[in-house]
């Protein structure tokens, strides 16, 4: 049982042991999230038709797990701290239960992407480069793979020189350098009200504070984030962008809307960070906004959610003024790029395999997305190539109920408010690319009988 809370049919012999693990497991699924209170020992009971002292050796075991925190005149809570992997917003599944798990953003697992691979790594072994075995010098390699990054940086709508560009191990380590190189302890970022679940730890790990900026159905408010930044007393230092499709609610935002954010951006003194980590999976989409204010803006994108997980690659294109602190905040938490990486990627973008494994991605995620549209009809929202759906719920529905019918009929969704800044509405993340299309199919069918009428 994942769910919560948790029934009187839950509960089996032993019963502290039951509720122990229902609470667990409840924990483990994000059904219940660091900071939540427990209800006390004798609600619990009656609504478990147990004891006190059955739940009392049921919180007893679960801190010495280190699962929960007992406060002595205040209650019992989830822990957080060092448990932070229960914040993520995708499913863990036991070794036990292998749901069909539309949790987690992935690209679809293609043969092309296998046979990308292997005739990469045959050409490389081939012949392998110097310097993908034996360069320490970043700047060097830099040099050696700038090519490869201005390539494919065209094809996402950035034309830049290689010299503003930083190669780095993917789209994670480019966002910590660019926050690193924006902002000090305790200054704040703009965000839209629901935004990517790896800028909340990030926020928390350098010390600094996340600010909501309200949205409309064309994406954040450019006179919202004006007024943000007038309130702000200076500490408002960047706004974190999602323009194209790699956000949880899925949104490509209209040129005019982009032009509209740069200039308010640029008119309220605060840097741009965009990230784009679909890349050029999306097709004919508007420019980036980093284009529109180059002069105060980081923009990154990378390879795996558009080409193949294993290519950890990311790609920042820095700011003229920041590029010197940005290459120096990367040396000294990733040094550099793992060049046989970058050596692997370099192979399949310039034999073409690339743009294959591409073409191949958009033509089965757009045959996902018309099998999710025909099965959820208007209920969720997303764009024609994207790896994801966005499934507003009724106000007052219960996201973690839902989450937990959906997981005891074998499958794995991730909840709306694991990427929720201020916007509290219910809603779920559908994944289209993680699971073969017949369980795709199964799973979305399952989802719509157990989605709350309207």
């Amino acid at each position: 049982m994942t769910h919560w809370p948790l029934t009187r049919q839950d509960i089996a012999r032993p019963a502290y042991r039951s509720v122990a693990q229902g609470i667990a497991a409840a924990i483990d699924a994000g059904s219940l999230r660091p900071g939540d209170r427990l209800p006390p020992h004798r609600d619990l009971a009656w609504r478990l038709g147990v004891s006190v002292q059955t739940v009392s050796r049921a919180y007893e075991e679960l801190i010495r797990a280190d699962l929960i925190s007992g406060e002595v005149g205040r209650g019992s809570f989830v822990k957080s701290g060092p448990r932070e992997l229960v914040e993520l917003p995708w499913f863990r599944a036991a070794a036990d239960r292998q749901p069909i798990d539309l949790s987690m953003m992935t690209p679809v697992r293609l043969p092309q992407i296998a046979e990308a691979w292997q005739a990469a790594l045959g050409r490389i072994a081939q012949r392998p480069p110097d310097e993908a075995m034996y360069s320490f010098r970043p700047r060097r390699t830099m040099a050696h793979y700038g090519g490869l990054a201005t390539a494919w940086l065209a094809r996402c709508g950035m034309v830049v020189p290689a010299q503003r560009i930083l190669i780095t191990n993917g789209c994670t380590s480019a966002l910590m350098v660019a926050l690193m190189s924006t902002a000090q302890p305790g200054d704040e970022i703009a965000t839209e009200s629901y935004t990517c679940h790896t800028l909340k730890p990030a926020i928390r790990h350098l010390h600094l504070r996340m600010r909501g900026i309200a949205c409309d159905a064309r994406g954040m408010l450019p006179e919202a984030l004006a007024a943000a930044a007038r309130a702000s007393g200076g500490k408002l230092r960047a706004v974190f962008l999602l323009p194209s499709g790699g956000g949880p609610q899925a949104r490509i935002v209209d040129r005019e809307r982009r032009e509209e954010l740069a200039a308010a951006a640029a008119e309220s003194g605060l840097i741009v960070i965009e990230s784009d980590v679909l890349g050029a999976l999306a097709p004919r989409r508007p420019p980036p906004v980093a284009s529109f204010a180059p002069e105060r803006s980081f923009y990154l994108t990378g390879l795996t959610k558009c080409l193949s997980p294993g290519l950890r690659l990311g790609f920042l294109v820095m700011p003229d003024s920041l590029a010197e602190r940005a290459l120096n905040r990367h040396l000294s938490v990733a040094w550099m790029a793992t060049p046989m990486i970058a050596e692997i990627a370099a192979e399949m973008i310039d034999s073409g395999l690339a743009d294959g494994l591409l073409a191949a991605q958009r033509a089965e995620l757009a045959t996902r997305n018309r099998l999710a549209q025909r099965v959820l009809g208007d209920r969720s929202t997303g764009f024609a190539h994207g790896l994801h759906r966005w499934l507003p719920l009724p106000q007052g529905a219960d996201e973690a109920a839902l989450l937990g019918a959906a997981l005891d009929r074998g499958i794995a969704l991730a909840p709306g408010s694991g990427f929720s800044v201020t916007d509290r509405g219910p809603a779920l993340r559908l994944c289209l690319g993680g699971v073969p299309l017949r369980e795709l199919e199964e799973a979305m069918t399952v989802v719509e009988t157990i989605l709350p009428r309207v």
